[in-house]
């Protein structure tokens, strides 16, 4: 026996018609998808197009490893034809600040960088943006701060008060400096000073060579001082002043690029909900900085 009966696309045209319609937009959208990660991984000639890096430093910097990541990233993608370094923070724990600077060093000899300065850009900030080839601060950009903060602290007098005594046991009489639990004695506190010392002269080295300043200036600047863009740039401390546009303009010059170029941005923040909540909770507690060594502008430091 025949079957006579109408399809389902004879039956409901327009529902047909609509989920055609609907699985072109989904396959269009997919093939977009599936080329614009070729393009960015692969870098396939036909589908190359010309980018600009942007690398978003923000907050206290305690560490370095998302940063890295990102700038690696843009240093083995062949469309990144250059690199912002968009800074707006007061710096942070020494190490990290160091790791991020010798990645943008990296990244400078293959590429050019810019770094454009947003509200502040202090101390381990300032220290990250000296690898770059040019800086662009706004008037109003709260800079430089070179110097070292030994973030210390000592509940032995609460402790006394609460009736809990300390009987803690070490190896050496250096082993326990920075115990919240003990007090410096007057040689350890000599011993502190030297280690800082030997940080801040690794900060000023960074600035002269990056600065091409003479170190006896950079000395001379190197006292913890923050500076405005303005009184930067009169320095020698920044190159031009100017917003992220500015920054932009300069580096296609470097680039000889004239056109409108797109922006590729990162690193991205994943983060689960919870610790976002988590994080909230932490940005708002009194105790900001852990025990440890910072180039941190403690004016700024959030």
């Amino acid at each position: 026996m025949q079957n006579n009966k109408p399809k389902f696309s004879q039956r409901h045209p327009f529902i047909f018609g609509l989920f055609l319609i609907t699985l072109a937009v989904v396959l269009l959208f997919c093939t977009m998808a599936f080329f614009s990660i070729l393009k960015d991984k692969f870098s396939i000639p036909f589908l190359s197009v010309k980018k600009i890096g942007v690398v978003n430093i923000s907050g206290t910097i305690t560490d370095s490893r998302k940063y890295i990541d990102w700038i690696n990233a843009l240093k083995k993608n062949k469309n990144i034809v250059g690199v912002i370094l968009r800074i707006d923070s007061p710096g942070g724990v020494v190490a990290p600040s160091q790791e991020i600077y010798e990645a943008v060093i990296n990244l400078n000899k293959v590429k050019p960088v810019v770094v454009s300065m947003g509200s502040v850009a202090a101390s381990g900030a300032y220290y990250i943006s000296c690898a770059a080839r040019v800086i662009v601060a706004n008037p109003g950009t709260i800079t430089g701060s070179i110097g070292v903060v030994a973030n210390l602290i000592s509940i032995k007098g609460l402790l006394k008060k609460v009736g809990v005594e300390d009987q803690s046991i070490a190896t050496g009489k250096f082993k326990m400096v920075g115990s919240p639990f003990k007090k410096l004695t007057p040689e350890q506190k000599k011993y502190i000073k030297k280690l800082i010392e030997n940080l801040h002269n690794q900060f000023i080295e960074a600035v002269s060579r990056g600065r091409r300043l003479d170190k006896k200036k950079v000395l001379s600047l190197a006292d913890g001082r923050v500076f405005t863009g303005m009184q930067a740039k009169q320095l020698g401390l920044v190159d031009y002043l100017g917003n992220m546009d500015k920054a932009m303009e300069i580096l296609k010059k470097m680039c000889n690029i004239s056109e409108k170029i797109g922006t590729v941005e990162g690193p991205q923040k994943k983060e689960p909900w919870i610790k976002k909540i988590l994080g909230a909770v932490k940005e708002n507690s009194p105790i900001k900085l852990k025990v440890g060594f910072y180039y941190i502008c403690p004016l700024y430091a959030r």
